[in-house]
């Protein structure tokens, strides 16, 4: 669960190496008058939300501004990647199969989560594979010190604000130890990502252990991605949505999300099922088309609403809903993505860094992460190779670079 501006970032930037990664600047200054006096106003504040002196002592007064923050407020990946970029990176065949294992080894709680919620397992897990690759990747920033930043520099100063006061009394409250408190720039941590504010709102003690953990213990956050998405508007036992087919001259101007009609609706004007079944006669659904006309199209219900308000961006709930059907034993899309360079996995990331590196580029560690020094050298490679030049990792140019290069 992540913080949404108006437009929204990309949360799992770290797990899916997006092409459009953040630009490296330095940090720029700050003026240390103005922000000495913006933290005696927090102090006021969290006084007056029941956040103790000593509380606040401990865990902001000591706190040193990351004004690289400030440069992320505008960031937006999920809006910048082609959706055949962004879920390669997040549906891949390692995920499935790490998701499939998860699925196993906490059978027995995603059971009790699915009694008590009613979301199903793979939905469940699918959030925690996107959000944080099962637990491996949490996010490596301090959240007080990116939160304080937040809360006297910037945009939406207030949102970040609460956001603060939501973490200190999350550790007054003892449920979550300062040392856990490492997640994304915007403040979101955890298994499941959640924000502070939404924390305190869902999180619940699932384990019995009197603390609401979604960093330390596994079933606190499984239940507690369930208990937002049912209180998110979860219809047990249904579907988020189906594949569909468009017949010839469709008009897609009634497609989008927020664009809600009978199913009765759709099927009148020609749409099938991609895979011959039958359509259920649901009262509400969208037609949502996420690369247009010419790639795949779905119709959507409720449960998809429910895992988009996750993260309020359509190819996030793609990556969680798509997920989630394959560790069903489902395949992806039927239809083909309008693209003739389809993206790369994390592995095949990984394999064009090493190719990269044996034709002398200095990108750093092999990650799977395109970030600023991969893409350089890959503007580098693709002007060599008379391709367009855009930093973008596609198999193409992984095949181009599978051929040895003279000398090599």
């Amino acid at each position: 669960m992540r913080f949404q501006p108006p437009v929204l970032l990309l949360a799992a930037a770290p797990l899916l190496g997006a092409t459009g990664a953040a630009p490296a600047a330095e940090p720029p200054p700050y003026d240390t008058a103005a922000y000495a006096r913006c933290v005696d106003r927090l102090a006021r504040d969290a006084s007056a939300a029941g956040i103790s002196q000593a509380t606040f002592d401990a865990h902001v007064r000591p706190v040193t501004p990351d004004t690289s923050v400030l440069a992320l407020l505008d960031y937006q990946p999920e809006f910048r990647t082609p959706i055949w970029d962004y879920l390669a990176g997040l549906v891949d065949e390692e995920r499935v199969a790490d998701g499939k294992a998860m699925l196993e080894e906490h059978a027995t709680t995603l059971a009790r989560v699915e009694e008590v919620y009613g979301v199903d397992p793979e939905t469940v897990v699918a959030v925690w594979g996107v959000e944080s690759d099962f637990g491996s990747t949490f996010g490596k920033r301090p959240l007080l010190e990116s939160l304080t930043t937040l809360s006297c520099m910037g945009r939406r100063q207030d949102f970040f604000r609460g956001e603060l006061l939501a973490t200190l009394r999350i550790l007054q409250d003892g449920d979550v130890r300062p040392e856990g408190l490492v997640g994304s720039w915007a403040g979101a941590f955890g298994h499941t990502q959640f924000m502070p504010s939404t924390y305190r709102r869902i999180a619940v003690d699932f384990d019995g252990d009197g603390r609401r953990d979604l960093v330390g213990s596994i079933p606190d956050a499984l239940a507690s991605t369930a208990n937002y998405l049912k209180r998110s508007g979860w219809r047990t036992g249904q579907p988020w949505g189906h594949e569909v087919r468009l017949p010839a001259g469709f008009d897609t101007s009634v497609s989008g999300r927020t664009t809600r009609r009978p199913v009765s609706y759709w099927t009148s004007r020609g749409i099938e099922r991609i895979d011959g079944g039958a359509l259920p006669g649901y009262d509400r659904s969208a037609l949502v088309l996420p690369a247009g006309r010419e790639g795949p199209a779905w119709l959507v219900y409720r449960n998809f609403d429910a895992i988009y308000s996750y993260n309020a961006a359509e190819s996030y709930a793609f990556a969680i809903a798509l997920l989630s059907d394959r560790l069903r034993g489902k395949e992806g899309p039927v239809a083909s993505w309008p693209t003739d360079d389809p993206g790369l996995s994390r592995k095949g990331r990984r394999d064009l860094q090493r190719l990269l590196i044996a034709r002398g580029h200095d990108i750093g560690e092999v990650d799977g992460i395109i970030g600023s020094a991969s893409r350089e050298a890959i503007r580098a490679e693709q002007a060599r190779l008379g391709m367009p030049v855009d930093g973008r990792a596609g198999q193409k140019l992984l095949r181009a670079l599978s051929v040895p290069a003279p000398g090599l």
